[in-house]
Order: structure tokens, then sequence, then C-alpha cells
């Protein structure tokens, strides 16, 4: 790929603690526009000399949540592989894969859902140093429509 930019760097904008204002949808593709919303800390460390990162997520939402992501960067194609787990029932689910173009990361692959494997999506953009937004969503048609079930505001604690 030549010219391709090295995208290692892209989430170290994210080092550090975060506060999160979560909205979750109650019910996803289920034609819900009943929110959720609830707070939560997440704090990032560099892995790997740089060619990654972890995250704790918790809340005391829903009688309390404690996750982890982690980001590994694949120099070979310039891809971010991006795994979550939580305490919930201890699976580390299979990645969203992506990049960072323009100031936008979207990241893309499948997420079990009532049984399913759905196409999913995370979307992190209006990205400054004290501030960022996430979304998720889901597709029941193989991405033809999505479906916003989570939305995340995060602003930086000193």
């Amino acid at each position: 790929m030549p010219n391709a930019r090295d995208g290692r760097h892209d989430f170290d904008f994210y080092h550090g603690r975060w506060q999160v204002k979560n909205r979750r949808l109650s019910q996803r593709l289920a034609g819900s526009d009943e929110w959720i919303e609830f707070d939560a800390i997440d704090e990032c460390k560099p892995v790997l000399g740089g060619l990654g990162s972890i995250d704790r997520y918790t809340t005391d939402w829903g009688g309390g949540i404690v996750g982890m992501a982690l980001r590994l960067y694949r120099p070979q194609t310039r891809q971010w592989h991006v795994y979550w787990a939580s305490d919930r029932d201890g699976v580390l689910e299979p990645p969203l894969v992506g990049a960072f173009h323009d100031g936008v990361g979207v990241f893309e692959g499948r997420e079990a859902h009532e049984g399913r494997l759905l196409p999913s999506r995370a979307v992190w953009s209006q990205i400054t140093p004290t501030s960022l937004r996430w979304e998720q969503a889901l597709s029941p048609d193989e991405g033809k429509t999505w479906e916003t079930n989570w939305v995340m505001h995060m602003t930086r604690l000193a």
C-alpha cells in the first residue's frame, strides 16, 4: 500500500480517564424509542508499546457492570481489531474491525442478538482533546438498514 497512512496512534486520544454519559435503547431491534440513560467511568491505557490499548469500563447501572475493551492495531493491514468482554458472561466477543479516516473511526463486525449473528458497527466521532462521541448500531437485514442502539458521550476527567 504505497502512501498508506500508519494508524497505530489513532486511539492515543483515548488514553486517560473519562466520564461516560450512556444512552441505550431499552430493547434492540424491537421498534423501541425508549432510551435508558446512565453514567459510567472508562479508563484507557496503552499496551504492547503503543500497538494497542485496553480500557476498563465500570457502571453501577443494571446492578453494576465491569467491562473491558481491547484494541489491537495490525500494521500489515492498517486496521484495528476491537474486542469487548464484560463480567456479565466472561466472553471475549468477536472483534469489530476498521480504521479512522478524516477523524472518524468506523469499525464493523458481527454481534450476537437473540440467537443470530448480525452486522454490527461502532463509530467514534466528534473527537476533541476533552470529549468524544461513540455509537453502536445493529442491522437486521445485512446492512441495508441500521438501528443505533447505544450512544456514549465522553468527557475527559483530570
